[in-house]
């Protein structure tokens, strides 16, 4: 056999959950923005996503309390600010100022959209029975937006220790789903 034991704390990064994203929150009439890689897609209709936000996070407080956030998709050219973002407390950091991104206002939720990103999903939480335990929040997307001149989007997608790989090619295989 020629696969080998790797240590089960490497094991997220052979199961990446998705592109990394950047959440927005707002709180007492500040955003902020965190770069997540934890999350899921749970349901099709209504859309729900599920985020886990540790409680060491910034973010965590302010989406317990308002339970609104904005799922941004960032591309590649914005890697950058990815990890700035991930590896600067909003605490004392405006990331937006800092990183060279463009707060825009939402349509259904107060945290901004980053209008650098080429899709930014709206939403309020709607199950925080996950949340103690594992700081999972179930959202549902309340409103999406997305760039329709990019149509195949050059996400980032985190393997761990500062790796990312980048989605490639897209392709088509015969399917029954719609």
């Amino acid at each position: 056999m020629r696969k080998r034991r790797p240590p089960l704390s490497k094991v997220y990064g052979l199961l990446e959950p998705g592109p990394v994203v950047l959440l927005t929150t707002s709180r007492r009439g500040r955003a902020n923005v965190m770069t997540l890689s934890w999350h899921t897609m749970l349901e099709f209709e209504p859309p729900l996503v599920g985020v886990v936000v540790g409680d060491q996070d910034h973010s965590f407080e302010a989406l317990r309390a308002t339970r609104e956030a904005v799922i941004n998709v960032p591309t590649v050219e914005l890697g950058p600010a990815v990890v700035g973002c991930g590896n600067t407390s909003g605490a004392r950091v405006d990331k937006f100022a800092a990183f060279g991104l463009t707060p825009k206002p939402a349509s259904q939720v107060a945290p901004p959209l980053v209008d650098e990103c080429w899709a930014s999903l709206e939403c309020r939480v709607v199950d925080t029975r996950g949340v103690n335990r594992y700081g999972l929040f179930v959202l549902e997307v309340v409103a999406a937006w997305a760039d329709p001149n990019v149509t195949d989007p050059r996400t980032l997608h985190h393997r761990g220790r500062g790796r990312f790989m980048m989605a490639g090619q897209t392709i088509r295989l015969r399917s029954r789903m719609r």
